[in-house]
């Protein structure tokens, strides 16, 4: 049975089920189950049917196996909670509602980070087009945006703070790059940025400090070697 087979067989099944045609509708479902096809919808279906007729152990079985192809069904977790309770069985019964409303909310918490992450995305795309056009004050604004809705938060800031240099804002994004290595001590990148603009600002002491951390964690880092001998040579050429 190729799979449009199957689909339509479930379709038609699925119909009768919500006819209340249960007889119809098991004679199709057995039928799916032997040509091996792993659908929860089946199991879940022939469950319901199995519980209408007081065949609760069957029912349990099928909700069951309907849950082992996919914890996520959260229908058949409801509909083995309202048997064991049926059946006194109050504690397990609580334990499945308990893990099924877990999963539920769950899988709502994933689809809104999913949603979020894609809003970002073009937010961050807008922000990316009004930075090639040197308009970095529209896009820090767009940056900003992808910050509040994405996970992508050490990259995003870098993304602000190089809009900020280009705006002259160097007070502004010392600010931000110091509170992004305190969540991120070992970012290099962010460390370096900061370093490059300590020693524009001739801030010789913190730009060492960070460039030396650059070279703790990265010892092959071109940048931080040229900067903190720049520094030093800065510092020898003032004592004469």
């Amino acid at each position: 049975m190729n799979d449009k087979d199957f689909n339509d067989l479930l379709d038609t099944a699925e119909d009768f089920f919500k006819e209340g045609n249960y007889q119809q509708a098991e004679t199709i479902l057995n039928q799916l189950i032997l040509k091996n096809k792993k659908t929860p919808l089946v199991f879940h279906m022939l469950g319901t049917i199995y519980y209408d007729r007081g065949k609760f152990n069957k029912a349990i079985r099928a909700f069951k196996r309907a849950l082992e192809i996919d914890p996520a069904f959260t229908d058949s977790s409801v509909g083995l909670s309202i048997i064991l309770n049926d059946l006194g069985k109050y504690d397990e019964g609580k334990k499945v509602f308990q893990e099924a409303q877990a999963m539920l909310n769950s899988k709502d918490k994933n689809e809104d980070d999913y949603i979020n992450e894609k809003i970002a995305l073009k937010h961050d795309e807008l922000g990316e087009l009004y930075s090639s056009y040197k308009r970095y004050k529209e896009a820090m604004e767009q940056y900003l945006k992808a910050l509040l809705l994405s996970k992508r938060k050490a990259e995003l800031n870098l993304k602000v703070v190089k809009c900020l240099r280009r705006l002259g804002e160097s007070d502004k994004a010392v600010f931000r790059l110091k509170n992004l290595i305190k969540k991120y001590p070992d970012f290099v990148t962010a460390r370096l940025t900061l370093g490059e603009i300590l020693y524009d600002q001739k801030q010789t002491a913190e730009a060492t400090y960070e460039l030396e951390k650059v070279l703790k964690i990265e010892p092959n880092n071109q940048v931080a070697k040229n900067l903190l001998n720049d520094l030093k040579q800065n510092s020898l050429a003032r004592t004469f």
